[in-house]
């Protein structure tokens, strides 16, 4: 079942950035974004299975001055005990109707270039690889 993302889904999504992405989460932060969450430019999807939250994903509106609006998948993760059984694929579908229900017609993600799995997952639900690059961050 995927649904919306609700406060008490905090903890669980922070488990999957810690135990699937790698990511130093903190629960208190997840709850403040879901809390502050946009919901005219953002959304978080939950996938449950057996009462249990087994992955997530975040889209929001993106928009740049020289493209025309697209999705941007700014997050997902399926915990590593419920890959490979159709749970991410229903995910970016929710994240695709979300951005068609917005009038949204094209999606776009980054993934890290050590996550070869995932450029296959996203490769085989119709995305493309566009281009490489270097994404530079500065303390301020």
């Amino acid at each position: 079942m995927i649904r919306e993302a609700v406060l008490d889904d905090a903890e669980e999504i922070c488990r999957l950035c810690s135990n699937d992405l790698g990511y130093d989460c903190k629960e208190d932060y997840v709850k403040a974004r879901l809390t502050h969450l946009n919901r005219d430019r953002e959304c978080v999807f939950v996938a449950e299975m057996e009462q249990k939250i087994v992955g997530f994903i975040h889209v929001e509106r993106y928009e740049l001055l020289y493209l025309p609006v697209m999705a941007n998948i700014l997050g997902l993760a399926v915990s590593s005990l419920a890959r490979r059984q159709g749970v991410g694929a229903k995910l970016i579908d929710e994240a695709k109707q979300w951005a068609a229900q917005n009038d949204i017609s094209t999606m776009r993600l980054n993934s890290g270039k050590a996550r070869t799995e995932a450029h296959e997952f996203y490769r085989r639900n119709g995305f493309d690889h566009e281009k490489e690059q270097i994404r530079f961050i500065a303390k301020i």
